[in-house]
């Protein structure tokens, strides 16, 4: 178990001078998140009695140098980013979420960082360093690629939160809503609450005016959709869909009949019950 927590986490830090690699570059970038009043310091030899959190060089806590490093239960080794993130991540973003992240996001980071295997976003950090002829410094280089990795972690992390959010109205407007024609108020993402219950069709205000109709899928591993749009409507033009239909603001229905797009609200909910009464017929 780490020393360190949010609560007290140090306002210096330390890592490696010269070239630098992903792993040290986003785990600089989480802990400025995690703290903004915090300073790193770079360097080849940790100094004598540093007092702050060193990480990817002096062989402690959230280095992955040395004989005996860390490995994920998974086999996956760690690098400091994912050592950082294990000490931090849950505190900072829930339990479920940092699990999530480091999945998707910081395995395959450290996996590069430790094996060499190919990573484009690795790759893109990597290619911040000086080149063999660059006049740069590797330090002026290093907080270039860390203001982007800066930006990348508070994109997702607001994203993130942007889900939560979105989780909730939706959740509200499924309690108002008929139990198979979801009515938002606006657009949210909608899919992890909808998937899987007794909803058909989600209808939103589209971005481009007028609304949205779209078929739930069957599941979040399973795209076929529960009730798709009839094959008849699929790529039709407005003036065909409108004799087809008889709906008469239905504009646009996707070549793949997952979408269906109406002028008005009432109308948009007329597109989703003829397609549930035709799924029946067939």
């Amino acid at each position: 178990m780490s020393k360190y927590n949010m609560q007290n986490l140090p306002d210096k830090g330390f890592t490696h001078g010269g070239k630098f690699h992903s792993d040290d570059v986003f785990a600089t970038a989480f802990l400025r998140i995690l703290n903004p009043k915090i300073t790193i310091e770079r360097g080849f030899d940790v100094p004598e009695n540093f007092d702050g959190i060193v990480y990817d060089i002096g062989r402690g806590e959230f280095d992955h140098h040395q004989q005996d490093k860390e490995y994920r239960e998974n086999g996956c080794p760690y690098a400091a980013f994912g050592l950082i993130w294990r000490a931090f991540g849950a505190d900072f973003i829930g339990e479920e979420e940092a699990v999530h992240f480091d999945e998707k996001f910081i395995q395959p980071l450290d996996e590069s960082d430790n094996t060499g295997c190919d990573n484009m976003l690795a790759k893109v950090i990597g290619e911040f360093n000086p080149g063999w002829d660059s006049t740069e410094s590797y330090d002026d280089c290093f907080w270039k690629a860390e203001a982007m990795a800066e930006v990348i972690l508070r994109n997702h992390f607001e994203s993130v939160e942007g889900a939560k959010r979105g989780s909730a109205l939706v959740k509200e407007a499924m309690e108002r809503s008929d139990g198979k024609i979801l009515i938002l108020p606006r657009f949210a993402p909608w899919k992890k609450e909808v998937t899987g219950s007794s909803y058909l069709f989600t209808i939103y205000p589209s971005n481009r005016g007028g609304y949205s109709v779209q078929a739930v899928p069957v599941s979040n591993e399973d795209t076929t959709l529960v009730c798709p749009f009839p094959d008849a409507w699929c790529g039709k033009t407005k003036e065909e869909l409108v004799a087809l239909t008889g709906i008469a603001s239905l504009r646009f229905c996707h070549p793949n009949g997952f979408l269906c797009a109406a002028e008005k609200l009432e109308d948009a909910v007329c597109v989703a019950k003829k397609a549930m009464e035709l799924k029946k017929k067939d």
